[in-house]
């Protein structure tokens, strides 16, 4: 048995956020009932690389029954009013207010359905000076100072995948599943709320407690801000070469065994992280040498051999090819597609993924 199995969720839902957390409890074996408007979930459009439809949707409603409602009409909403009947989650990413002027806000469903758990993910939440502002990832990656951290010296960038909505599912899913272990002690529902913003503004905790504390990080590119050396290396041949130096300790191991120069770790510019950091340029030079005297090849061996923290900088080729990379296949309208596996596993159970849904009217 699935550890949600007999949990029931009601996901009035688009895009990416919401559909992450569902995509996880229907994975879990929970029923999911996902409600599309009418024209369908616009993330179905995003793209066509998936056998003609989109990877976004293929990768985040597997296992879910879709079905059209216009809850705008009198039919629909006795169609969702019939499903929450039955329900134990309620979950949904439209713009704040809008389930309320449907007739099901908060209040009302905590009235007439105790036990249900309701989530609400917003851009900013449901109040505040931007509470009504339509939010996407990437304004979001703009407007939380995240793209500010992202990228070279030259100018901000986005981190490269919906990290915010993927982080804002994650925090819904974890929320939920805390409200309804309560709910088995209390027999009692909850009302959840999750903005975009506060989720990036949590994840972006360290780097501002740096600037509140007089060292504003800056863009560094594929290094570290506050460890060095931690970054990026060419070798004279063959990809780039990541190694992270985490303590005094293994910079020592590097100077000895890879460097070559063991009187470099005793060095006051480098004896220490926080001189390594303050004389990046110069640990960086030294280090970028020693990489620069061998292939790709020869430096893998000898950082491994030294016991050193690294990896390739690879590129999607790279990990499609990769010998860790774990698929599973889902079928679609389209047929079969493989794509990378959920990151959980429970040791000794197999898990079956359910078909990627087409759209239908709720009657078919």
């Amino acid at each position: 048995m699935l550890r949600l199995e007999g949990i029931t969720v009601v996901a009035i839902e688009q895009a990416v956020a919401a559909p992450f957390a569902t995509s996880k409890f229907a994975d879990a074996g929970a029923k999911v009932f996902k409600i599309e408007r009418p024209e369908g979930d616009f993330a179905r459009g995003y793209d066509d690389v998936a056998k003609g439809q989109s990877s976004y949707f293929v990768w985040l409603n597997r296992g879910k029954d879709a079905v059209t409602l216009d809850l705008g009409s009198d039919k629909g909403k006795e169609a969702l009013e019939a499903l929450l009947a039955d329900a134990d989650v309620l979950i949904q990413n439209l713009k704040p207010g809008s389930l309320a002027k449907l007739g099901f806000g908060t209040e009302r469903l905590r009235r007439d359905y105790p036990r249900l758990v309701t989530c609400s993910i917003s851009g900013y939440g449901d109040h505040g000076p931007m509470a009504d502002r339509k939010a996407y990832d990437l304004l979001i990656q703009a407007e939380s100072g995240l793209c500010s951290l992202t990228g070279g010296p030259s100018e901000p960038a986005r981190v490269g995948i919906s990290i915010v909505d993927i982080a804002t599912g994650a925090t819904a899913y974890a929320a939920i599943l805390e409200a309804l272990i309560r709910r088995g002690v209390t027999g009692q529902g909850a009302d959840i709320s999750v903005s975009m913003f506060d989720v990036m503004a949590d994840w972006l905790t360290v780097p501002l407690l740096n600037h509140e504390g007089g060292k504003s990080p800056k863009r560094i590119g594929l290094a570290h801000p506050s460890i060095a050396p931690y970054g990026a290396f060419q070798p004279k041949s063959g990809s780039a070469i990541l190694i992270a130096i985490q303590s005094d300790r293994e910079w020592r191991m590097l100077c000895r065994d890879f460097i070559g120069d063991e009187a470099l770790a005793s060095d006051p510019r480098f004896a220490t992280n926080v001189a390594r950091v303050n004389n990046r340029t110069e640990t960086d030079t030294v280090v970028a040498a020693a990489f620069s005297k061998m292939d790709s090849a020869a430096a893998l061996e000898r950082l491994s051999v030294t016991g050193i923290a690294l990896a390739s900088v690879n590129d999607m080729a790279g990990l499609s090819q990769h010998p860790h990379l774990r698929r599973i296949t889902v079928d679609s309208p389209n047929g079969p597609v493989s794509f990378p596996a959920p990151a959980a596993r429970f040791v000794g159970e197999e898990r079956n993924y359910g078909a990627v849904p087409a759209l239908k009217p709720l009657e078919e």
